[in-house]
């Protein structure tokens, strides 16, 4: 009985000797799975909250609502300077850039065939005075002759066919004076036109301005008869127009005398204030696209603005300064409420909550802020989804 009962006890001992490490073990495990779990618990709640938020603080500030356009740039006032006879370019006066007064001689045209014309115009003029002075002379010594026939007749002493053949003679004589007179009228008009087109040879600035383009060069032969060929562009560069083209869209907000400004290619950091001069009724159709021409005049006594210029035009609908401003991708409508009413999530220390903000003038980015916020106030401007975090964790901070 001894043997069998320390038979037994040898067999227990030896039995708990050998799974105690094993219990050692499997709390161990126990452990690191507990202390994983929680760890991913932690790492799942702290990017389904704090960092899945992105916020902004809502600030003071200026803001301005504006329409955009893009625009070209010309001189207000230009003028295509032309020659109104034919004939060869023979001298230009002027080079490109040179500025010039009004009735400063720019060019010449050769004026021999127009000095030959009012020479022989003079001259048949000379010739048709001389023929009327004959004519005059001959009146007088017909009607002398027909003073005698007509006395002669009333005493019977010439026949009455004498009579009136001197008579008819007097009568041509006169008419021939008419017709030497008319001749002359219309040779010197004829001549005033040739001595306009001995004149034209010569070309004047009709305008003070710079030369800012030429067209026609010395010895090329001109011609007239059907369009005026333009030999210069005169354009007066102390005030320039902004041609802006606005969308059919966006052209009922656009009044004349309201406020713009403008930046350039080439001086994006320079602003450009002017105001709207005139709006044009009939646009301009590219590729089925509507577009006015809203014309904007900008004085360029420094000479920074010049012809074909990019500008960019922003037409100010409204501004405020110093308002409190928050970003608009914080903003939501309201379902319910009046216009301008929006909804906002405020980060606080208490958590997510939502405000009601009235607001009043806004731009693509921020709006001003009315009521509901004040400045320093952390908006929630988006959440982001974490790929660790479980459903139930992010249900709270769904984006909006």
């Amino acid at each position: 009985m001894l043997q069998k009962l320390d038979s037994a006890n040898l067999k227990s001992a030896a039995r708990d000797y050998f799974q105690r490490p094993r219990r050692k073990f499997a709390l161990a495990v126990l452990l690191v799975a507990v202390i994983a779990v929680m760890a991913a618990l932690y790492l799942a709640t702290r990017d389904g909250s704090d960092a899945a938020i992105q916020t902004a603080e809502v600030t003071k500030g200026d803001i301005e609502r504006t329409v955009t356009a893009l625009a070209s740039i010309k001189p207000k006032t230009f003028v295509d300077v032309g020659t109104q006879v034919s004939g060869q370019l023979r001298k230009v006066h002027v080079e490109i850039g040179q500025v010039v007064e009004k009735g400063a001689l720019l060019a010449e045209i050769d004026p021999i065939i127009y000095q030959a014309k009012v020479l022989g115009d003079r001259a048949q003029i000379e010739n048709l005075k001389a023929q009327l002075a004959q004519a005059r002379a001959q009146l007088v010594l017909d009607k002398a002759r027909d003073d005698r026939t007509q006395r002669l007749f009333a005493t019977n002493a010439a026949s009455k066919d004498a009579a009136e053949a001197t008579a008819a003679t007097v009568k041509i004589d006169e008419a021939k004076i008419d017709s030497f007179a008319a001749q002359i009228k219309q040779t010197e008009a004829t001549l005033e036109g040739d001595v306009a087109n001995l004149g034209y040879t010569k070309i004047y600035a009709p305008m003070s301005g710079t030369i800012v383009q030429q067209i026609a060069y010395e010895g090329q032969t001109l011609n007239a008869s059907q369009t005026a060929p333009i030999i210069v562009r005169i354009a007066d560069l102390d005030t320039m127009t902004v041609w802006a083209q606005v969308a059919e869209a966006e052209i009922s907000r656009i009044k004349p005398g309201m406020p713009v400004y403008f930046t350039t290619l080439g001086m994006s950091d320079r602003r450009f204030n002017a105001v709207v001069s005139q709006i044009y009724p009939t646009p301009d159709i590219l590729n089925d696209v509507v577009l006015y021409n809203v014309l904007i005049d900008v004085p360029n006594k420094e000479r920074l603005l010049m012809t074909s210029m990019t500008a960019q035009v922003f037409f100010v609908l409204g501004s405020a300064k110093d308002v409190v401003l928050v970003p608009m991708a914080a903003l939501r409508p309201a379902t319910r409420g009046e216009s301008g009413s929006y909804i906002a999530r405020v980060a606080t220390d208490d958590g997510i909550v939502t405000r009601r903000v009235k607001i009043g003038l806004s731009s693509r980015q921020f709006a001003e802020v009315l009521s509901g916020l004040s400045v320093g106030d952390k908006v929630v401007v988006a959440v982001k989804e974490s790929a660790t975090a479980r459903p139930q964790q992010s249900r709270g901070l769904r984006k909006f």
